[in-house]
């Protein structure tokens, strides 16, 4: 009996499964299980003290769809994942292109502009909150002597406040997008390059005629991945902003974080928001993944 099992699973066909057995476990765990409790609390009226439980039906979603601070944060939202994404990816492709060598020094400025990937989003955040403080702040001291201007506080100036946390952002994370760029990139064969100069093709058509088309498939992990990320914004805007000033940048899992954990504790409008993120990431990434991956590389 033992052998026979043995047998059945040293099959090519099936011993994948044993190794993916420990990642399916972990997701079961971590994503399933919680996501399928949201979905639940989302339908209860369920406090974080569980002092008046009883099911609430659709009550806590048409709630959310009268509740302004519910479409400003995901207004916010949206405007950070569309601004965020595409700087990131623009800045991280144009850098990859220009770093994609072996030379020394482009392997080196790749590790560098790595290194804030590694990092914390809230060590970045708090670093960045003392650089663009309006009292102490580094920054705002070297434009006011080099340039006169006085007055800035990025992170607390309602017309600013969402700029500064997009670069911020964008600083932190396009070395994830440029790490991945590279490769795809080095992967393209150099007969391609050659029979365009051949050609007459400069380094710019090159770039648009051969890169970017042979890229499509590593943009579009690049740009879904980012998507995703983007829409569950919450970090730096804990650390930054406080969801200030007047919410200017209070982002929905920021807005789900307060409705929850802090007063009124509400769980079961707070996972009713979650519920209708998901519905928003589902919306806007699955359009995004299914043109860029349908079609044949």
């Amino acid at each position: 009996m033992i052998s026979k099992l043995k047998e059945y699973w040293y099959r090519q066909d099936k011993v994948a499964y044993i190794f993916l057995a420990p990642s399916i476990v972990i997701l079961f765990m971590f994503a399933f299980i919680p996501l399928v409790c949201s979905v639940v609390i989302s339908v209860m009226n369920l406090d974080i003290f569980f002092s008046d439980v009883r099911f609430a039906g659709l009550a806590n979603f048409l709630k959310a769809f009268g509740d302004e601070r519910f479409w400003n944060a995901l207004k916010n939202t949206v405007l950070f994942a569309v601004v965020e994404v595409s700087l990131q990816v623009v800045i991280g492709l144009l850098i990859a292109n220009a770093l994609s060598g072996t030379a020394l020094f482009s392997r080196m400025a790749r590790s560098v502009f790595f290194v804030p990937v590694v990092c914390s989003m809230a060590a970045i955040g708090i670093v960045w909150s003392l650089l663009l403080d309006g009292t102490i702040g580094m920054i705002p001291y070297f434009i006011k002597e080099w340039f006169g201007i006085t007055g800035l506080s990025f992170f607390r100036d309602s017309g600013t406040a969402m700029g500064t946390v997009i670069a911020m952002t964008v600083w932190k994370n396009f070395g994830y997008t440029m790490s991945i760029l590279v490769v795809g990139i080095q992967a393209i064969p150099t007969d391609y390059f050659e029979a365009a100069k051949i050609d007459g093709a400069s380094r710019v058509q090159q770039f648009f005629w051969i890169t970017i088309p042979q890229l499509l498939p590593s943009l579009g992990f690049c740009l879904i991945t980012n998507l995703i990320g983007s829409l569950q914004v919450f970090d730096q805007v804990y650390v930054t902003t406080g969801g200030g000033p007047q919410r200017k940048t209070e982002t929905l899992v920021y807005y789900i974080y307060k409705i929850g954990f802090t007063n009124p504790f509400d769980l079961g409008y707070a996972s009713a928001i979650s519920v209708l993120l998901l519905i928003v990431i589902l919306a806007i990434s699955l359009p995004v993944y299914f043109k860029m991956f349908k079609a044949e590389e």
